[in-house]
């Protein structure tokens, strides 16, 4: 019995250390690499000096000043382009949300899939499709118009709302994803109360369903204007050319100017971090002021309303959604992508297959595609062990310092991407060679600590749905029969945890091959990744082998969504 009792003791006692050797590995591991960037961040905006010394050898305000008195019109821009791409975007993901939730249309399984879709498209698709549908001259559109008889052009997609367009299309599928999910969680109850009492469809929608998920659109609000703010592809590809300039593209000019003006990229970095820390602050401070209950212990099963002739009008809706963010712009690039010189005039059209051919003969593009695909593993495969155990220890643990885990897990979620490319430049500039694998900056090994770092909320998020389904008693029962921790998540949790890990694993190869803001200012003349490698080529070659690369990265990224989808479901199916 003695025996026993002391077998367990030092059980227990081994179990407990690894947890503590892993928690505080992860807190300093995960905390040096958020931090780091935003140290570096932090110190160049009050570097007045050398922007090349660390330490400042010259600290001032005046890179602040500077805002105050030479960016008032990027800031006013980008602001502008951002509040009207976010209103847009709402208005698109609440419609698109209250149809597939709430209403009978036909289909809606099938449109929810649909309505995914541009989320997990690379961001130049969206810009480099609409360029070449809506610039002012070589417009599709503006083509078909001046071909008909009209004179000039209709459609000027290199324009602030041009831009504001192109980000709410894209951004609204992220919308209607987080209002949906409030729309599914209300008693439908609510809302026939308001119908027996004589109110309309519409009414109802307006002054019931809208109130109850008032935090889901905040939410959704809050979270696309601080993507707007921090978007920068279609801001590229359609601001450049028009002569706009908004915080993205400006902290990236001024970067890749020579000299370079770093001191103005980062006072513009920190002032976007600040923005998204102040309003996901003013979020909360709404939700936690408000009441917005609706599920209570009463069981409820939801149940759509008829909407009768109007049905086919609101499938309309969803179906002109999926048409102007989906087809329509694949099938500009497509057509593109055939041609020697892009026109939407067939009778003067010249295909070729030459664009495709070379793209993938082309030495430079292969590399940057097989670099991506490679970090992509890479990152997948090493991320989703590490999330899993940070998953583990923030909603599972009884550890010290999980709450600190859990932050800083999160924290590059306020950072636009863009900006972390901007700190890990400078950090990794200043850091000494790891033996072994020599100066990291410029080398592949920094694509996978950056990509690892940005994409850590995703990964932690879609790994923390699965592990708040599984009951706790099953890992009691594991620490009860003796099992020592490492056992107990080798042989119990991470099982348990198969389908979620293999989703998580699935989006970030996804994210991580789609990858733009963090690579654009990581990326080296001996190391590329495909992202900025497509810009390179928007802004040195023609429309036509740009439009051929960025379908051979949008197919990449689909076969893998469509992987796991397959893949997830069969697990699911087998663990029922």
């Amino acid at each position: 019995m003695k025996t026993l009792a002391a077998h367990t003791g030092e059980s227990l006692r081994t179990r407990f250390n690894w947890q503590i050797v892993v928690t505080l590995g992860l807190i300093l591991g995960v905390g040096f690499l958020v931090l780091l960037p935003i140290a570096f961040l932090v110190e160049k905006v009050f570097n007045t000096g050398d922007p090349l010394a660390f330490p400042a050898d010259q600290l001032g305000l005046g890179n602040i000043k500077a805002l105050f008195e030479e960016d008032i019109e990027v800031f006013v821009d980008s602001f502008t382009v951002a509040l009207m791409a976010t209103v847009m975007a709402v208005l698109i993901g609440f419609t698109m949300a209250w149809i597939l939730t709430r209403t009978n249309v036909r289909g809606r399984e099938r449109l929810e899939r649909l309505m995914e879709v541009p989320y997990y498209m690379p961001p130049l698709v969206g810009a480099l499709a609409w360029a070449i549908l809506a610039s002012p001259k070589s417009g599709f559109f503006n083509q078909i118009w001046q071909a008909g008889g009209g004179k000039g052009s209709i459609f000027n997609i290199y324009s602030l709302f041009g831009i504001a367009w192109v980000m709410a299309l894209f951004e609204g599928t992220v919308a209607y994803v987080m209002i949906s999910a409030s729309m599914k969680s209300m008693d439908p109850a609510l809302e026939e109360s308001a119908r027996v009492m004589g109110a309309s469809k519409f009414r109802t929608m307006l002054t019931v369903t809208l109130p109850l998920v008032l935090p889901g659109v905040l939410g959704a609000t809050l979270f696309v204007f601080a993507e707007m703010l921090g978007a920068f592809a279609a801001a590229l590809v359609l601001g450049v050319p028009g002569r706009i300039f908004l915080i993205t593209t400006s902290i990236w000019s001024s970067v890749t100017t020579f000299p370079p003006q770093y001191g103005r990229a980062a006072a513009l970095g920190l002032t976007l971090f600040l923005v998204m820390v102040v309003m996901l602050s003013f979020y909360r401070w709404i939700v936690r002021h408000g009441s917005y209950a609706t599920i209570t212990g009463k069981a409820f099963r939801p149940r759509p309303m008829d909407m009768g002739r109007s049905a086919w009008l609101l499938l309309s809706l969803c179906l002109l959604y999926v048409f102007l963010a989906v087809l329509l712009p694949l099938a500009a690039l497509l057509l593109t992508s055939f041609q020697t010189f892009a026109t939407v005039i067939l009778s003067d059209a010249k295909f070729t297959f030459a664009n495709y051919v070379t793209a993938v003969s082309l030495g430079p593009v292969r590399s940057a595609m097989l670099n991506s695909i490679l970090l992509g593993l890479g990152v997948a495969t090493i991320g989703v062990v590490a999330m899993a155990l940070i998953v583990w220890i923030i909603y599972r643990s009884n550890m010290p310092g999980r709450g600190i885990v859990e932050y800083l897990a999160m924290f590059p979620a306020a950072v636009p991407r863009m900006v972390f490319g901007l700190g890990l430049l400078w950090a990794w500039l200043n850091m000494p060679p790891v033996p072994g694998l020599g100066p990291l900056y410029g080398s592949i090994w920094l694509f996978g600590i950056a990509y690892f770092t940005v994409l850590l909320p995703l990964g932690v998020r879609t790994i923390a749905g699965v592990v708040l389904q599984i009951d706790k008693s099953l890992e009691e029962c594991a620490r009860v029969c003796g099992a020592s921790w490492g056992y107990q998540m080798r042989t119990v949790t991470l099982p348990l945890l198969k389908p979620g890990i293999i989703a998580a694993w699935m989006l970030l190869f996804a994210a991580s091959v789609r990858e733009l803001g963090a690579s654009l200012l990581l990326m080296g003349p001996q190391t590329k990744v495909i992202g900025p490698s497509i810009v390179d080529t928007w802004a040195n070659s023609g429309t036509e082998l740009t439009a051929a690369m960025t379908l051979i990265q949008t197919a990449t990224v689909l076969i893998a969504i469509v992987i796991v989808f397959r893949v997830t479901r069969g697990i699911s199916r087998e663990m029922v």
